[in-house]
C-alpha cells in the first residue's frame, strides 16, 4: 500500500518538470522541498523592493528542450524576452569589446569592424562547431544511449559525431588557440565554458566547453519577464494543476527501502510518506550517502562508489545591487555599436581573464586564493524587463567565477566582494558604482547555508553525450539505480547545469516507461 505514486526530492527546476510530467501522466505526485519556495537556484527573489535572480538571468538552453511547449508553460504565465546581442565579450587586457548575435552574419560584421583578423578563424570556428551543437542539443533530449545516438549522428551526418569526439580529447585551449590569434577572442569563449564548470581549460578532456560562442548562434538566448524564477513558478503552476501535492519547508531525513525496492521517504519532523517511486533532484551524495536506508544488497556497490567520491567545493559567487545609473564601458567602439543599433549595457557582459591567468586561477583556488582580476559575469536586468525594479532604479547583478568555498579570508565580511566591484570599475566610466544604494554577495557559504549545496557546489555532469554512455557513474545517465524504484534528475545528470529541464524531462521518460 501507498501513499502516492511517486515522491520527488528537491523542487529545483528539473524537481519540477520531473514532478509536472509525472503529475500530467495521471501519477499521484508529491514534491517535497526543504526551502520555503521552489526553484533552487534558479529561482529569484526580493531585494532592496527589486526582483533579483539567485543565479544568472541568461537562459540558453531551456527553450532548445520540448518542456515549454508540452507542458504548455506559457498558458502558466511564461514569456520571453529574446536578448540581443547576447554576449558582450570583453578582455582584461584593454582590447576592444565585441558583441555576439544569434545571427552568425551580425556577429562576422561587429568583428570586421572590431577584430577583423579573427574574422576567417571565426568562420572556421562556426563551420566546425555548429554541426556538434545541434547534435548536442537533440541528444540532451532523450536518455542517452548508444542507438540512440547513432540515430541522432546519422540525422546530423557523422562529421559532428568526429568533431565532437575529437573536442571531448582536447583541452578548450588549444582548440580557441586553432582557431584564434587574440585574448580578446579565446578567452571570453572559455570563461563561460571551462572556468563556469570549474575546471581549468588548459586540462585535456575540456574541449567541448569551446563550444560556448557556436551555442549561441544556434539557440536563442532569452530572459523570463520577472525573473530567473518565472521558469519555476510557471512549472510549479502546471504541476498544482494536474493536482499535484507540494510540501514546503519539508526536509528528508530518509529515503526507506525493503528487499525489493524503495518504499517511501522520512521526513524531517519524523512523517513517514510510502511510495513506491521516488526521486531525487539532490545532491547523489546525499542521496546515497546520507539518506538512503535498508537498501538492497544490490545497492552496495552504489553507495560505496558514492562514498569514495570526493565532493567538490563551490566557486561561484554572486552581487546583487540595486543603482540609479547603467555602467557603460571604457575601450568600446561608441560609433561600430551605433551603427550596430544595440545598447551594450542590456546584455550580459563576460570579463575574461588571459588562458595563462585562467589557469593560474584554478590553481589559486585550490589555495583558497582569488585572481585579482577575476572571471566576471555582468548584466542590467531590469534594463530588458523594466518590471524587475522600482521607477529610477536598476538591478545589477556580477557574478565572480574562481571564488573558493575555502577562501582564506574567509566570508564573514564583504571585504572580498567589494574588490570585485571595485575591479570593475576599472572598466566602465566613473560614476557607476558610486550610484550603487544598496548590495548583498552570495558566496559558496550562503549557497550552503540557505540552498542547502555541500560545501555551496551543486555537484554537476561534465561532458557530452558519448561521455553520457561511458559514464562510469551510469545512474547519472540512466536516471535509475540499482535500487528499484529510486531516479535521479538535477544537475548532476545528463546533460548537466544550467536552466536546461532536459534532465528532469528524461527523468521522468524513465520513471514513465517502467511503471
Amino acid at each position: 500500500m501507498t501513499d502516492v505514486d511517486a515522491i520527488v526530492v528537491g523542487a529545483g527546476h528539473n524537481g519540477l518538470v520531473t514532478a509536472a510530467y509525472l503529475a500530467k501522466a495521471g501519477m499521484s505526485t508529491l514534491l517535497v522541498e526543504a526551502r520555503a519556495a521552489v526553484g533552487g537556484t534558479a529561482a529569484s527573489e526580493h531585494f532592496a523592493d527589486a526582483t533579483v535572480n539567485i543565479c544568472n538571468c541568461d537562459h540558453l538552453t531551456f527553450r532548445t528542450t520540448p518542456v515549454m511547449s508540452e507542458l504548455g508553460l506559457a498558458d502558466h504565465g511564461l514569456r520571453y524576452l529574446d536578448l540581443e546581442p547576447s554576449q558582450l565579450n570583453i578582455a582584461w587586457d584593454g582590447s576592444s569589446p565585441w558583441p555576439i548575435f544569434h545571427d552568425i552574419d551580425r556577429t562576422l560584421d561587429a568583428l570586421q569592424a572590431l577584430h577583423p583578423g579573427e574574422v576567417e578563424g571565426y568562420r572556421r570556428y562556426l563551420k566546425a562547431a555548429i554541426p556538434a551543437v545541434k547534435l548536442l542539443f537533440d541528444a540532451a533530449n532523450d536518455p542517452p544511449s548508444f542507438a540512440g545516438l547513432a540515430r541522432k549522428a546519422l540525422d546530423h551526418r557523422m562529421r559532428s559525431v568526429a568533431t565532437m569526439l575529437r573536442w571531448s580529447r582536447m583541452s578548450a585551449a588549444d582548440i580557441m588557440r586553432s582557431f584564434f590569434s587574440t585574448e580578446a577572442l579565446r578567452s571570453p569563449g572559455l570563461l563561460v565554458g571551462p572556468m563556469v564548470w570549474g575546471i581549468s581549460p588548459e586540462f585535456a578532456g575540456s574541449g567541448l566547453g569551446a563550444l560556448t560562442y557556436a551555442l549561441r548562434h544556434v539557440a536563442t538566448v532569452g530572459r523570463p519577464v520577472g525573473g530567473s524564477g518565472a521558469v519555476p513558478e510557471s512549472l510549479l503552476s502546471v504541476f498544482l494543476s494536474h493536482h499535484g501535492q507540494l510540501r514546503l519547508s519539508s526536509a528528508v531525513s530518509t529515503i526507506t527501502c525493503d528487499n525489493t525496492g524503495v518504499t517511501g521517504v522520512t521526513l524531517s519532523d519524523g512523517s513517514h510518506i510510502r511510495s513506491s517511486v521516488v526521486v531525487s533532484a539532490c545532491d547523489p551524495h546525499r542521496t546515497f550517502v546520507e539518506w538512503l536506508t535498508g537498501a538492497p544488497p544490490q545497492a552496495d556497490d552504489l553507495i560505496a562508489r558514492w562514498r569514495a567520491m570526493p565532493h567538490s567545493q563551490g566557486y561561484e559567487s554572486k552581487i546583487d545591487a540595486i543603482a540609479t545609473s547603467v555602467p557603460r564601458y571604457r575601450n568600446l567602439d561608441a560609433g561600430v555599436f551605433d551603427s550596430l543599433g544595440i545598447d551594450p549595457a542590456a546584455c550580459t557582459a563576460v570579463i575574461a581573464p588571459s588562458l595563462a591567468d585562467m589557469h593560474r586561477g584554478y590553481e589559486l583556488m585550490g589555495r583558497g586564493e582569488i585572481l585579482r582580476q577575476p572571471g566576471l559575469l555582468v548584466n542590467v536586468p531590469s534594463l530588458l524587463d523594466a518590471t524587475m525594479a522600482p521607477p529610477g532604479k536598476h538591478v545589477f547583478s556580477l557574478e565572480a567565477i574562481y571564488t573558493p568555498y575555502d577562501f582564506t579570508g574567509g566570508w564573514t565580511s564583504r571585504d572580498e566582494p567589494a574588490r570585485w566591484l571595485r575591479q570593475y570599475s576599472t572598466v566602465i566610466h566613473e560614476g557607476f558604482t558610486e550610484s550603487i544604494t544598496d548590495w548583498r554577495a552570495m558566496t559558496p557559504a550562503t549557497y550552503e547555508r540557505e540552498f542547502h549545496l555541500p560545501a555551496g557546489h551543486a555537484t554537476s555532469f561534465a561532458g557530452g553525450p558519448l561521455s553520457a554512455i561511458r559514464n562510469k557513474n551510469p545512474e547519472l545517465t540512466r536516471y535509475e539505480t540499482p535500487v528499484t524504484g529510486l531516479y535521479l534528475t538535477g544537475a548532476a545528470t545528463f546533460p548537466g547545469a544550467g536552466v536546461w529541464g532536459a534532465s528532469g524531462r528524461n527523468a521522468a521518460t524513465v520513471v514513465l516507461r517502467n511503471h
